[in-house]
């Protein structure tokens, strides 16, 4: 067999591909924050930015760059470097995050402890899986306690939901054509906010919307006539760009987008206006249409959940409130009072 030998002009090239390069923006910007801290020649920014990285979703990765921003600093301010970091540090850890307040003011349910110390620990196991350390401090760090059926999202009554339609509709188009998607089609925000223009679509007699699920997965859903009428109304005939924008043509964000429905809530009187989030209207979709009585599967389906005991804890908690025994025993004394007052 003749052996393959190469042509003199050939020669292996010498530019070198960084593979950081191919990495998500997420975990390109916490590794170069982490480079200015550390140089170059720690590992940490390598392995945090790779971790991130193989993060499915955006969502997550956003989510794990910002708690783990907190460990990190909370690791740094102490003198530790986060991999000689030990139990007791992350132990002091937990409980510092568990007394910090949010920026509403109030302490962080116990389901956001749980999610920073599941982050954490996420990050040690691929640092292990990599070599790069064989110690998880968080590993045996006591996580709260989560109620199944608890959900921190306040829900509102079929009137509060309509006076908050009825305000975005006559506050702006773009309002109404936001808060129509996120209540009709019951999607997350960071679904709705990724998309353009471009991608509403037409399948079968309907107009569609491709949303990007947990887990990178693409879900294309319709777009009902009342939506979709105030999605057209809101671009005009615009036909590219981000398909919710701001004044200037960026893309709208997440904390905006929070910012501008509390502002509506508080105009439609709604009574928690201060803690108001686009979740809301996600939990308005799937308790409005269960007491509208369609199936729990096919509700379960439009939001994506997984196990419809996710989907039921959100119906679960409505029951619980307006079935609560406090009412009818508060009615029964009530009654003994006022027949009192009457025989006076």
């Amino acid at each position: 067999m003749t052996a393959l030998v190469p042509r003199p002009s050939a020669e292996l090239s010498t530019d070198r591909h960084d593979p950081r390069d191919d990495w998500p923006d997420e975990a390109r910007t916490l590794a170069n924050h982490l480079t200015a801290i550390y140089g170059d020649q720690d590992p940490l920014p390598t392995i945090a930015g790779g971790w991130i990285a193989r993060q499915k979703s955006r969502h997550t990765r956003r989510a794990y760059v910002r708690t783990f921003k907190t460990w990190e600093e909370y690791a740094r301010g102490t003198g530790v470097h986060p991999f000689t970091a030990k139990r007791m540090l992350a132990e002091a850890y937990s409980k510092r995050i568990a007394k910090t307040p949010t920026r509403l003011g109030k302490l962080p349910e116990d389901t956001t402890v749980a999610q920073a110390l599941s982050a954490a620990s996420s990050f040690y196991g691929y640092a292990i899986d990599v070599e790069a350390t064989d110690y998880d401090p968080f590993a045996k760090v006591p996580r709260p306690d989560i109620d199944p059926d608890y959900s921190p999202t306040e829900g509102m009554t079929e009137a509060e939901t309509m006076r908050l339609i009825e305000t975005a509709r006559d506050w702006a188009p773009r309002s109404y054509a936001l808060v129509t998607v996120l209540y009709l089609l019951g999607p997350r925000i960071d679904e709705v906010l990724s998309l353009d223009v471009t991608q509403l679509g037409y399948d079968r007699g309907h107009r569609t919307l491709p949303l990007t699920l947990k887990g990178n997965k693409r879900k294309a859903v319709p777009v009902p006539p009342l939506a979709l009428d105030a999605l057209l109304a809101y671009l005009g005939g615009r036909t590219d760009g981000p398909l919710f924008t701001t004044e200037t043509g960026r893309r709208w964000t997440q904390p905006e987008v929070w910012k501008h429905l509390r502002v509506l809530a508080r105009r439609a009187g709604i009574p928690q206006a201060a803690s108001i989030k686009p979740h809301t209207l996600r939990h308005q979709f799937i308790t409005d249409n269960l007491a509208n009585g369609v199936p729990l599967q096919d509700v379960q389906d439009a939001v994506s959940h997984t196990d419809p005991r996710t989907t039921q804890r959100y119906n679960r908690r409505r029951r619980q409130l307006d079935n609560h025994p406090a009412y009818a025993l508060a009615a029964k004394l009530a009654g003994r009072l006022q027949r009192e007052e009457t025989g006076r």
